[in-house]
């Protein structure tokens, strides 16, 4: 649920990373903090309003990344509503799109290397202890980045398998999507070796 820096450049892009990496968490701890169905609303239409102010292909860039949140949102609905407890689906519901939607707007404007600065900055006082962060930061710069590559996949073969079968993919494209992500794990730690290794 992590996207690419989008190409569209925004108010939010000239900001610092740590300023609105630390805005996230700060915002996270808060929509954890509150209980209230029209609190999150509201936090949820101010979300949607970030992305709607840089212009039209800036929010359905985002909004296009939030739709594989749909399987979660249906399992949690459905669960509250056979429990008799809507309100606090509705809650739990707008939460989890909420975080992740703020999530994917500091990814979407914010550089890769920004992030990675800022990595290296709160994992200075290990490096006094003798300390190696270098594979904390390819670790994160490569889960940031090889996310939406593997959601792609797995559109891709789900797409594949439709073209071929009437029947839904669901667990049959588990195995081929398994493969494609360990092939793609190993040239990507080929090329890391070739490279000097961490």
């Amino acid at each position: 649920m992590i996207s690419l820096t989008s190409p569209v450049e925004t108010w939010a892009h000239r900001w610092r990373a740590g300023a609105k990496l630390g805005a996230l968490c700060v915002a996270t701890m808060a929509l954890f903090a509150m209980g209230s169905v029209v609190g999150h609303a509201l936090a949820f239409a101010l979300m949607l309003a970030l992305y709607a102010a840089p212009g039209l292909v800036f929010f359905n860039a985002g909004m296009a990344r939030l739709r594989m949140l749909w399987p979660f949102l249906a399992i949690i609905v459905v669960w509250h509503i056979v429990t008799a407890t809507p309100a606090q689906g509705a809650v739990i519901a707008l939460r989890l799109v909420t975080a992740v939607g703020l999530a994917n707007l500091v990814t979407m404007t914010t550089r890769l290397s920004d992030m990675i600065g800022v990595v290296r900055w709160l994992a200075a006082p290990l490096r006094r202890f003798g300390v190696s962060t270098r594979a904390l930061e390819l670790g994160i710069a490569l889960v940031i980045r090889f996310t939406p590559m593997l959601a792609g996949k797995g559109t891709q073969l789900a797409r594949a398998w439709r073209a071929r079968s009437a029947r839904r993919p669901g667990w049959r494209i588990v195995l081929p999507f398994t493969l494609c992500a360990i092939d793609d794990a190993e040239h990507v730690a080929d090329a890391i070796k070739a490279r000097g290794g961490v």
